[in-house]
C-alpha cells in the first residue's frame, strides 16, 4: 500500500526520487499526457524505507539495478496538481546505475512499463528550461550540495 492518503481537498504524499547524472545529463521522466517532468522515482510504500523504495521504483520502471549514493534533499512540497492540493514529502538521492548497462540514450525513451511514462536525458545546461518540478531542481541539480538540506517548497 503506497503512504498516500487523501482527504476531501488534499493529498498528502511520500515520495523519493533519484538523481542519475551521466555524461552531463540528468535523468528526467514524465507522465505521457503532462507537459512537465520530474525526476524518476515514485511513491513510498506504507513500511518501506526510502533507498528500499528507491531501488524498487527504478527497477519496475526502468529495468535497472540502482544504487543509492547519498540522500541531498529532503523536501517539504505543497502544490496543486489535477485541480487538487498537495503535501508531499520527497526524498531525493544521487544515484548511480549498478550491475547493468548505461542506459544513456539520446532523445525521449520509453521503460518495461509501456508508454504511460516518457524518460529523457536531459543535458545539465540545459535544465534551467526544461518544465521540471519541483522547480527548485532547475538550479539545484546544476550545484549538487555536499551535505543533505532541508527544504519546504511552495508553488503558491
Amino acid at each position: 500500500m503506497d503512504a498516500t492518503f487523501k482527504v476531501k481537498n488534499a493529498v498528502f504524499n511520500y515520495r523519493v526520487a533519484g538523481i542519475w547524472i551521466e555524461n552531463g545529463h540528468v535523468l528526467l521522466h514524465k507522465q505521457a499526457s503532462d507537459s512537465h517532468w520530474a525526476l524518476p522515482g515514485g511513491r513510498a510504500q506504507v513500511l518501506e524505507d526510502s533507498r528500499s523504495c528507491l531501488a524498487r521504483e527504478m527497477a519496475e520502471e526502468l529495468d535497472v539495478v540502482v544504487e543509492a549514493d547519498r540522500l541531498l534533499w529532503t523536501v517539504e512540497n505543497f502544490f496543486t496538481y489535477g485541480g487538487k492540493k498537495f503535501h508531499e514529502i520527497g526524498f531525493y538521492y544521487l544515484i548511480c546505475g549498478a550491475q547493468n548497462p548505461l542506459i544513456f540514450q539520446t532523445g525521449p525513451f520509453f521503460g518495461p512499463e509501456g508508454d504511460r511514462l516518457v524518460y529523457q536525458w536531459i543535458p545539465l545546461p540545459k535544465i534551467s528550461e526544461v518544465a521540471l518540478y519541483p522547480e527548485f531542481l532547475r538550479e539545484a541539480l546544476t550545484e549538487l550540495p555536499e551535505a543533505t538540506q532541508h527544504l519546504i517548497v511552495s508553488d503558491e
